[in-house]
């Protein structure tokens, strides 16, 4: 079997989590990974996983005529410069979400894609979670007729730090645009205006930093469906990650994955142990999914599963999200 050979720019916690899962892929092999900080530990990890190359800069792995896909999971504000310079390289893309903080950015960086004839695919890995798939194929299928609701919470366990929060772009650009791409994925429509409302209710140091902790955001869809998503930096009893499409013949809800379905019932009260603690639990198989997706993408000739359109129109819906906080009333994606 012909590997693909693949190199990493940024080999933080996401990028380590790639890599991970791409050295067990049969079909790829992880030729290099590149961080400005290169450590022992970095080496020794690399090692451990049968890297043969490590870089302190990233163009050893654009510029190397062997790698024909890159994974870009370096800090946000580099990714459309790294997009156009793989994609002038010939190299096929992954690119971790957001790809930008300004979607007219991203629309420059899939230019240089579609100019150079490459695949993107972006880091929405939630898409590949088997019970938000189930809740798209329910939807697709017609099973619960026409959507007229969605309804989305998204919930941290623990709010980030503050040098975190002051470089994120926001709870909407940073946490949200997950939910935002979820929506536009199972109600199988484009958001058509976004209504936003926010609050700082858990750490006033995130307020002194521009940003906020709760939003409630309100979608109106093409089709014309309406949505609503709750966001919180911080539920005290787990990861809080559930889905609700209500349709014109049924409605298919998902609840939080738990690991174990265990109910322990005494006299005083039913017990279960608390849902998935973090997203690298509750989406280890969505990941590794995400990943075998762009391989075969890679090696059909397709098209990937989640595009630079896809990356696109959640930050717009952030945008306006932000836009509609910022001025109090509802934004249509069209003012953008």
């Amino acid at each position: 079997m012909t590997k693909i050979k693949i190199g990493i720019i940024g080999v933080g916690r996401i990028g380590k989590l790639h890599a991970g899962h791409l050295v067990r892929q049969p079909n790829a092999e992880v030729s290099i990974v590149s961080d400005v900080a290169v450590t022992e530990e970095l080496r020794q990890w690399a090692a451990e996983l049968g890297i043969p190359r490590i870089s302190a800069d990233y163009r050893d792995v654009l510029r190397d005529p062997d790698i024909q896909a890159v994974y870009i999971c370096s800090s946000t504000h580099t990714h459309v410069p790294l997009i156009e310079e793989a994609a002038e390289q010939g190299k096929h893309i992954f690119c971790e979400k957001p790809v930008s903080m300004d979607y007219v950015q991203t629309e420059r960086a899939l230019e240089a894609v579609k100019k150079h004839g490459v695949l993107l695919q972006t880091g929405f890995n939630r898409r590949f979670d088997h019970n938000f798939k189930r809740v798209r194929d329910c939807v697709q299928s017609g099973q619960i007729g026409d959507p007229h609701l969605i309804k989305i919470t998204s919930r941290d366990p623990a709010p980030p730090p503050a040098d975190y929060i002051r470089v994120s772009g926001g709870l909407f650009m940073d946490m949200a645009i997950h939910d935002f791409d979820m929506a536009r994925f199972v109600a199988n429509s484009e958001v058509q205006e976004v209504y936003a409302q926010g609050a700082v209710l858990i750490d006033p140091a995130i307020g002194e930093l521009g940003d906020i902790d709760t939003a409630i955001t309100t979608l109106k869809f093409a089709n014309g469906a309406l949505g609503v998503i709750d966001n919180s930096r911080q539920a005290v009893y787990g990861y809080d990650q559930r889905v609700e499409v209500f349709g014109s013949a049924g409605c298919i809800q998902i609840a939080n994955d738990h690991s174990n379905t265990a109910e322990i019932s005494t006299k005083d009260a039913v017990f279960r142990d608390n849902p998935k603690y973090f997203f690298l639990e509750r989406y280890e198989q969505a990941y590794a999914d995400e990943n075998r997706a762009f391989l075969q993408a890679i090696a059909s000739g397709g098209q990937t599963p989640v595009d630079g359109n896809d990356a696109l129109q959640a930050e717009r819906i952030a945008a306006a999200a932000k836009r509609s906080l910022q001025e109090g009333r509802p934004v249509k994606l069209e003012e953008l």
